[in-house]
């Protein structure tokens, strides 16, 4: 083990705080962005009130949401026009995305429009409510420029202050850098710096510990929460990708990369006041697989798993992951598949970079093969299920023929679960590849170790079509401190419903696309689902001001040849099922049980005309 950053950082709030009391100053008004929640910002308020100190703190991290929730009247409001703001170093969608998810939270009586405005930071609205009155109201996003690891410009949301003397005349406005940028740029600076080994992979594990006065915030009736440590997650995770790219030589999003297994750990401190907190902790060590991570939460379970002597058969192993409401334990897993694994064997066999075992089962029968897998993404758990739901309704069929993968990256999984243990409705995207740090489908070179087996059970089967089962975020996906909308994955960035992608190699595309019609078609039975998916497009669509993607009777459906695959073709499902939990989940993975079942279905006729 080898710590590489151990230090505290003051707390902004605090230290302005400090510094306001100290200067006094009761002629100015003062105005503060940061990344702070709404309880601690109103402490601060009313301690300055106290002293005579008028001051307004806002948050940094989605501006306008907060505006929304903690400046406008709701009641009576019949129309909301919008301006975002435009930026020559931002996508021109970036401010609408940044609104998200405005759209949800009116009322539907409410007539929303959204248009481009100036070349500045700042949202221009104008509301109307039905007794005649109207409001303007304008709104500052504070950005700073920057410049990505693989030098490319944009900008992202940063702290600011201002004060206004008493006739309103602006006699500071400047950025101010908070802890929250601080802790980010720190970490990303030590491991710059470290000396790291010349070849991949860098390190074991890579954990970053910090503990935040951040906030998580529900958003009432749209099923977004807005959370600082989940954001800081996701910004230090795919920039240290960015950066481990660069170091080896990579370009930008290379899922080949093997750095080693990043952990960010960002958690809230628990606090007995708003501002009891007066630093952030951060530590940063890098580990070999074998070190242990820190238990979650002392006290907290682990997911507990069913008996396996209790599901003596597939149909009551069937019945009980119809009905899980959380992702399932890696031993809860291994007790659900053993049914099947009884009654066919294990066709292939494999092991994960961290020891653990990896098998597919194969049922032999009389129709066109099919490979099922879940679990390449590790924290897409919907697929996980959904593929185990799929197995065992197809091995209730007497004819049935098929190779079936668990969970692909079981390494993934184990550290999901262990995310899950403290953070149950996050992302969790640094569980998202191996504990080599990359993709095991585009692993190009020995050692194999889990990449392996879905080529072996492909060919083991003889399966033309592989049905590999994913979700994506079913909230918003930022990063807030290095341009707020994910590099390399914008079209994710907020949920779009349930997701087809189609991919084939060349002398494939009539089977492809026939598989796309005929499983799009079939989802249509799938109750509820209909519903959801035009709910979900239409609030994407008010966001985004975009649809790149096609639609085949509601669903979202893109297509692309590859060649690179282990059969054929491959359907790939994405649920947006990270951070779902309860009858949520079960609605998840039973529209992928669904789409499993439909194009098992119509695979058999459609090879059958090849």
């Amino acid at each position: 083990m080898t710590t590489i950053l151990s230090t505290s950082i003051e707390r902004s709030l605090v230290q302005w705080l400090r510094a306001r009391t100290a200067q006094g100053q009761p002629e100015l008004h003062w105005q503060l962005w940061c990344f702070e929640g709404l309880a601690a910002r109103r402490a601060v308020e009313q301690q300055l009130a106290e002293l005579g100190i008028s001051a307004r703190i806002r948050s940094a991290y989605k501006p306008l949401v907060h505006a929304l929730l903690e400046d406008v009247d709701m009641a009576g409001l019949q129309s909301l026009h919008l301006h975002y703001p435009l930026h020559d170093d931002a996508a021109p969608n970036r401010f609408m995305l940044e609104a998200y998810p405005l759209a949800a939270m009116l009322p539907p009586t409410v007539a929303l429009q959204m248009q481009a405005g100036q070349r500045n930071n700042t949202y221009e609205l104008l509301l109307r409510y039905q007794d005649g009155r109207t409001q303007s109201l304008q709104v500052f996003a504070p950005n700073r420029s920057f410049q990505s690891a693989h030098g490319s410009k944009g900008i992202t949301p940063c702290g600011w202050q201002q004060a206004h003397d008493a006739q309103g005349h602006i006699v500071h406005d400047a950025p101010l850098h908070t802890e929250y940028e601080e802790a980010y740029a720190q970490a990303m600076q030590a491991i710059a710096a470290h000396s790291w080994p010349q070849t991949e992979p860098f390190f074991g594990r890579l954990h970053i510990a910090m503990q935040l006065p951040g906030f998580e915030q529900q958003i009432a009736g749209t099923g977004e929460t807005m959370s600082t440590p989940e954001a800081m997650h996701e910004d230090l995770y795919f920039s240290l990708l960015e950066h481990f790219q660069k170091l080896s030589g990579r370009v930008a999003g290379d899922r080949r990369l093997q750095p080693g297994q990043i952990v960010p750990d960002i958690r809230v401190a628990a606090q007995s006041h708003p501002l009891a907190l007066t630093s952030i902790a951060l530590q940063i060590r890098a580990l070999s697989l074998s070190d242990s991570l820190p238990a979650p939460v002392t006290g907290e379970e682990e997911n507990t798993a069913p008996s396996p002597s209790a599901l003596r058969s597939i149909a009551q192993a069937d019945a009980a992951a119809a009905q899980l409401q959380r992702a399932p334990s890696l031993t809860q897993m291994d007790a659900l598949v053993q049914p099947l694994f009884h009654a066919y064997g294990s066709a292939c066999q494999g092991q994960s970079v961290q020891g653990r075992p990896i098998a597919a089962t194969y049922k032999r029968g009389s129709q066109h093969p099919v490979l099922l897998s879940g679990g390449q993404h590790a924290n897409e758990i919907s697929g996980v299920t959904g593929a185990l739901r799929g197995a065992l309704a197809l091995a209730q069929q007497a004819d049935s023929h098929f190779a079936y993968i668990p969970i692909e990256n079981p390494d993934g999984y184990d550290l999901h679960q262990w995310y899950c243990r403290y953070a149950p409705e996050q992302m969790h995207h640094a569980a998202r590849y191996t504990a080599l740090g990359d993709d095991l489908a585009y692993r190009d070179h020995a050692p194999w170790h889990e990449s392996a087996l879905r080529k072996d059970a492909a060919a083991a089967s003889g399966a033309q079509l592989h049905l590999s089962l994913h979700g994506y975020p079913a909230h918003e996906w930022t990063r807030p401190l290095s341009g707020y909308v994910p590099q390399g994955f914008d079209l994710w960035t907020i949920p779009k419903g349930f997701f087809l992608i189609l991919r084939y190699q060349e002398g494939w595309p009539a089977e492809a696309e026939a598989l796309a019609e005929q499983v799009a078609q079939a989802l249509l039975q799938v109750e509820g689902l209909p519903a959801y998916n035009r709910r979900q497009l239409a609030l994407y669509q008010s966001h985004s001001g975009r649809q790149p993607f096609e639609l085949r009777h509601g669903t979202p459906c893109s297509m692309q040849i590859d060649n690179t695959g282990p059969t054929p073709v491959s359907l790939i499902t994405e649920f947006p099922d990270q951070t779902v939990v309860g009858d949520a989940l079960v609605f998840a993975h039973t529209v992928q049980r669904a789409a499993v079942l439909a194009a098992y279905a119509a695979w058999q006729g459609i090879v059958q005309k090849r």
